[in-house]
């Protein structure tokens, strides 16, 4: 059984990484807009990728992936037309 401090570490480092886990998901949630404002510049490509995330236009409005965990975003370029 844990200590009383081993469990307060222990405690403290869930905090810190669920803190963590929250900036990323809050950092992540900017890339669909970026998406976004990227297939107003294509209006007639459907399909379309930054190397990190895959948008669509669906008939329930855009649909994009969530990048990985080490991508590198590159020029948008139209996978369909």
């Amino acid at each position: 059984m844990l200590e009383r401090t081993e469990f307060f570490a222990v405690l403290l480092a869930a905090v810190v990484a669920l803190v963590i886990v929250a900036f990323a998901v809050v950092a992540g949630a900017s890339a669909p807009l970026q998406a976004e404002g990227q297939a107003v510049q294509e209006p007639t490509c459907s399909e379309w990728t930054d190397g990190c995330i895959v948008c669509a236009r669906t008939p329930q409005g855009l649909a994009c992936s969530t990048p990985g965990i080490a991508c590198v975003r590159q020029a948008p370029r139209c996978l369909k037309p």
